[in-house]
């Protein structure tokens, strides 16, 4: 009986080592949410001070320039390494969630590392980067190498999916932090260096120029979204994310996030969040632990030759308001739909996205001057932004009424009368959900919307964006929601191709076909 009793014993204490074992690499690998880091406020400035002056670079030999910002901007950018579980990283890549796992793999999942860059915005260990690269992280997953080699465990102070940035904080201080620069200063045609870790080659330099400013991609999944990249054919790849871009004084005016490319690699566009929107945001988070965003209210959409005809403007210029929400400071402000916006605190604003990145620099509270054309007249309009309201499903704001009275105003169109009627239709099928806005017209013909995506579903899969225009189903004028619906599911219980043929917010026109 001792003997049984002692084995007994002997195995009870082994399945307890076991079972405690188990639940502390649970803790320690398993996909958790890390705690944001407790740090105390710091102030992060621009510098007035470049290394180069126009002056100074006026001077040099041409030969000479791209080394010089090289070895004095090299030292701000750090190698980022994160570990993340394999079944994050299959999300990330489209891969389906609801596969069996092993047994064991659901105690003690397997891991993976990825890799990025991130740019040193203080001497005491700040560090700015993009949410993607830190996404996912498990408990003490994330680890910062400096450009001397020094390593560190790195702490999340905040996120922002809404522009892909996210801020990190080492133990570290006498730090060398990045120049930022003015991004509003930038020009099309200049020269600009990427510096980050492509392929996990750490320190790597790369030369181009600015081709274009204020480019809407659609490759933030956030339904608050602010693409206003800019852009650059210096060489970026796979681990350049979070990065610096500077120019030939030295200056970091912006965050290297994303490419265009069909094969995963360079082809020859890259984009950078500018640095003006992403000191605001590191600003705020550093400070508040998230980011203070004021807000409008308002529905927009870019002002093109169509829309311009429609309205009688007399040239193609500014952001045309398609809708008013609830409780918002621009009903207060009395904007309407239909209304210009030419410019902010004197800015032009050509672009919806542009217009949402300057209005991103401001928080609640903050008092902006608006440049408006209404039928004819334009005046100046003061508005002072208000915070965003937060609704159970996330819902935007010129989407919240409580009354068809208040869903009259928000597509009335001043001058003619009339009201637009609005009809919305979903198809779980495509993972789409379309709207329908009468035209001014003639209100029994609408213009169809993607309103909305669900993320992972096919149209997500093809690269169908919210806010896109429907123009032809399977060569069929999309001209009312219930002819729409009828041919999608025709198609549907067919079993056939759906041809959808599309103009995205930017004015392109393609054809995306489902099953």
């Amino acid at each position: 009986m001792k003997i049984r009793d002692k084995i007994l014993s002997g195995i009870l204490l082994l399945l307890i080592g076991i079972m405690l074992g188990m639940i502390l690499m649970l803790f320690r690998q398993g996909s958790f949410s890390f705690d944001l880091a407790e740090v105390r406020i710091t102030e992060v400035q621009r510098s007035d001070v470049p290394f180069w002056s126009n002056e100074d670079l006026e001077r040099i030999d041409d030969r000479f320039i791209f080394r010089n910002v090289a070895k004095n901007v090299t030292p701000t950018v750090v190698y980022i390494e994160t570990v993340i579980s394999n079944r994050s990283r299959e999300m990330r890549n489209g891969g389906n969630d609801d596969e069996e796992n092993g047994f064991w793999d659901r105690f003690m999942p397997p891991r993976a590392r990825t890799v990025g860059s991130g740019v040193v915005i203080t001497s005491d260990g700040y560090i700015l980067t993009n949410n993607h690269v830190i996404e996912d992280a498990l408990r003490d997953g994330i680890s910062v190498t400096l450009h001397d080699k020094r390593t560190y465990d790195a702490r999340v102070v905040g996120r922002d999916p809404s522009t892909d940035l996210a801020v990190l904080k080492i133990d570290a201080t006498g730090l060398e932090p990045a120049i930022v620069g003015n991004s509003d200063r930038v020009e099309v045609g200049e020269w600009v260096l990427a510096i980050g870790n492509p392929f996990r080659l750490r320190s790597t330099v790369t030369a181009g120029i600015v081709g274009a400013l204020s480019r809407d991609v659609q490759i933030i999944n956030d339904e608050y979204r602010i693409e206003s990249f800019i852009q650059t054919d210096a060489a970026i790849n796979r681990g350049n994310s979070g990065g610096a871009l500077v120019n030939t004084s030295g200056e970091l005016i912006g965050i290297n996030t994303a490419i265009a490319t069909q094969s995963g690699t360079y082809q020859g566009y890259g984009f950078a969040v500018p640095s003006n929107l992403a000191l605001k945001v590191a600003s705020d988070i550093i400070e508040f632990g998230e980011v203070q965003r004021g807000m409008m209210g308002v529905g927009i959409q870019t002002v093109d030759d169509r829309i311009a005809r429609r309205i009688n403007l007399d040239r193609i210029e500014g952001v045309l308001i398609n809708g008013i929400g609830r409780n918002s400071a621009a009903l207060e402000a009395d904007l309407r739909p239909d209304d210009v916006i030419l410019a902010i605190n004197g800015d032009r604003v050509n672009e919806s996205n542009l217009l949402q990145e300057k209005v991103a620099m401001f928080r609640p509270g903050d008092i902006i001057e608006l440049k408006i054309w209404r039928r004819g007249q334009t005046f100046m309009q003061p508005l002072t932004l208000k915070e965003r309201e937060i609704t159970v499903a996330e819902a935007p704001v010129i989407e919240q009424f409580e009354s068809e009275r208040e869903l009259e105003y928000f597509d009335e169109i001043p001058g003619n009368g009339r009201e637009r009627g609005i009809e919305q239709k979903e198809f779980e099928e495509l993972g789409l959900i379309l709207r329908g806005l009468s035209t001014p017209e003639d209100p029994q013909k609408f213009n169809i919307y993607i309103h909305r995506v669900q993320s992972y579903s096919q149209a997500w899969n093809r690269g169908i964006k919210a806010g896109s225009e429907l123009l032809e189903v399977n060569g069929k004028t999309a001209d009312d929601l219930t002819s729409v619906e009828r041919e999608i599911l025709s198609s549907i219980r067919n079993n056939s191709e759906i041809d959808l043929k599309i103009r995205t917010e930017g004015g392109s026109i393609g054809h995306f076909k489902l099953q």
